[in-house]
């Protein structure tokens, strides 16, 4: 996503996943010259490589189904290989078109048992 500043990214992001406005914490922003955040420890010099001055993000809480730990790649496998018809095609879209650089164990465990590689988003 592309914005001309970081209120409208914010706002974007909140807009594309859903996020009720009374959770906009659940975004995490980041800006040129602030501290790397915990969970991103190379998100400043992955930014400055790429011409990057803002980065947001969803900060959800982990939840799947009812339990609020995160979930194990097989529990993924297993809920995504029961998908089917339009909420398959869309969770299939959604994680192919995820950047590359989202390198994760859920990523790589998708991809090597469902094949979902990742797709040039449209222009």
């Amino acid at each position: 996503m592309d914005c001309a500043d970081l209120d409208s990214a914010r706002s974007g992001l909140q807009k594309r996943e859903g996020i009720p406005l009374s959770q906009l914490n659940a975004i995490g922003a980041w800006t040129l010259n602030d501290a790397a955040p915990p969970n991103i420890p190379n998100l400043p010099q992955w930014a400055m490589s790429h011409g990057v001055h803002s980065v947001v993000w969803t900060n959800l809480k982990p939840k799947f189904g009812t339990q609020t730990n995160p979930p194990t790649a097989d529990q993924v496998i297993d809920y995504l290989k029961k998908l089917a018809g339009a909420r398959r095609d869309n969770a299939e879209r959604y994680i192919r078109l995820a950047p590359r650089q989202i390198d994760t164990l859920y990523r790589r465990r998708i991809e090597a048992v469902l094949h979902w590689t990742p797709l040039s988003p449209p222009s």
